[in-house]
């Protein structure tokens, strides 16, 4: 189970700041839940969603509102005012996987895109008008490729946040529709 860490909370600090009381949030690949948790904090109605069980149980038991399920699909149309996501984006050669739960939370497959891309194609469908998604990559996973594949999907994006560590500088996206 990947823990909360520096990513995790980039993105918490900078989600925390967009939303206020009432606000209808879903934070994707929630984990133990630590980022839900901080939107409820500061007023939100948070979920999340996890495809892996294990983090399912661990969120509920910190207390979030979780459903299993992959990226958006288990949500209606129009469902969110902001979305959420810290995916896995660290590029990853194929020979160098292996297939368990938490090398499906660090594996961005072979361009750290793997979920990016397909989050970047689903989330306009469960924001409400006026919604926004938060999405957390790393220099490693080419952030100006990233909003450049937003923007053919009918996106707007800005860097909202980043943070400089050793060997790469992480940065919270906020994508809104044209």
């Amino acid at each position: 189970m990947y823990q909360p860490a520096a990513d995790s909370d980039l993105l918490a600090r900078a989600a925390a700041e967009r939303v206020t009381s009432g606000d209808r949030v879903l934070d994707v690949g929630t984990g133990s839940g630590y980022v839900a948790a901080t939107l409820a904090e500061a007023g939100a109605e948070a979920v999340g969603v996890d495809l892996s069980p294990l983090a399912c149980r661990e969120a509920a038991e910190n207390g979030v509102r979780v459903v299993r399920g992959d990226l958006v699909a288990p949500f209606r149309a129009d469902s969110f005012d902001l979305v959420s996501f810290n995916p896995p984006y660290l590029p990853t050669p194929e020979d160098a996987e292996w297939d368990d739960w938490m090398e499906h939370a660090l594996s961005g497959g072979e361009d750290g895109r793997r979920l990016v891309d397909p989050f970047l194609e689903s989330v306009g469908r469960v924001l409400a008008p006026g919604g926004e998604a938060l999405l957390l990559v790393s220099s490693l996973t080419g952030p100006d490729a990233v909003r450049a594949y937003a923007r053919k999907r009918g996106f707007q994006s800005e860097v909202l946040a980043n943070e400089k560590h050793p060997y790469e500088e992480l940065v919270v996206l906020r994508f809104s529709e044209l």
